[in-house]
């Protein structure tokens, strides 16, 4: 972590679990373990139907809510999707974009997550914008390449005064929900070469004031060491940030003096 630059940030990310009445629930135990958090910004990525009562019981929480994903339309014949001024609405402030999960399974594409970057700065939200590679990308040697190629498909377009506001989560497919975990040098390399991608499009004032999060299964246990890595700002936490003690231990990592 670097705060001299850039904040960081801890964002939990529920996947399809937790129902309305769970999220009560959760927010009510976390209420009783929760300290003030003064080095880094938290904030929990719900399912849609969650967040009226995530705002709601997040409120005295100090923790944001966001959104999961969005489509990049703003209104029209596209039933079951939310547009990102519905989400602004309710209360978000962050949205995923290009999950791994959301390109392997809904099949989209860098040219997709561009637009949704596009949607969500539009409507002054924070993007969290996901990329990273397969096992197979990194045995042949290719993930640096590979990830490059994302982050610049994400960005095409955006200007520099927006950047400011993205998020970039790095999440190796590989270590998404297996329980394994890049090593901290292995993160602190790619998110490295990842601020390096961005310098080369934006310049170096740019480039480190763009917070870079680690995603790929971090957890109490190795989240201190990947944030002890200068190009680490934080976490997207997926099955740890449903247990609120888990959550709580991955906070404190990043909210050290």
């Amino acid at each position: 972590m670097n705060r001299r630059y850039r904040k960081t940030v801890i964002a939990g990310n529920w996947k399809m679990n937790m129902t309305a009445s769970e999220t009560k629930k959760f927010a009510e135990e976390m209420k009783k373990i929760m300290p003030r958090v003064k080095w880094c910004e938290t904030l929990i990525c719900v399912p849609s139907c969650n967040i009226p009562a995530a705002t709601k019981a997040f409120k005295d929480l100090r923790i944001s809510v966001g959104a999961e994903n969005v489509y990049f339309e703003g209104r029209g014949a596209y039933t079951g999707e939310i547009s990102a001024e519905m989400l602004k609405d309710l209360g978000v402030k962050y949205v995923i974009v290009g999950h791994s999960e959301r390109r392997q399974y809904f099949c989209e594409t860098d040219a997709v997550v561009n637009k949704k970057v596009h949607a969500v700065l539009d409507a002054g939200m924070t993007p969290i914008i996901c990329v990273g590679e397969s096992l197979e990308q990194r045995e042949t040697g290719i993930t640096s390449e590979w990830i490059a190629l994302q982050v610049k498909g994400a960005l095409h377009g955006v200007a520099a005064d927006k950047l400011r506001r993205c998020i970039i989560a790095y999440e190796p497919i590989w270590a998404i929900g297996t329980g394994k975990t890049a090593t901290a040098e292995q993160a602190g390399e790619v998110c490295s070469n990842i601020r390096a991608t961005i310098r080369s499009l934006y310049g170096a004032r740019i480039a480190r004031s763009v917070t870079i999060q680690y995603g790929g299964s971090m957890n109490p246990k190795n989240a201190a060491e990947l944030l002890s890595q200068p190009d680490i700002d934080g976490g997207l936490i997926g099955g740890a940030s449903l247990k609120p003690d888990q959550f709580l231990e991955i906070i404190n990592a990043a909210n050290q003096d």
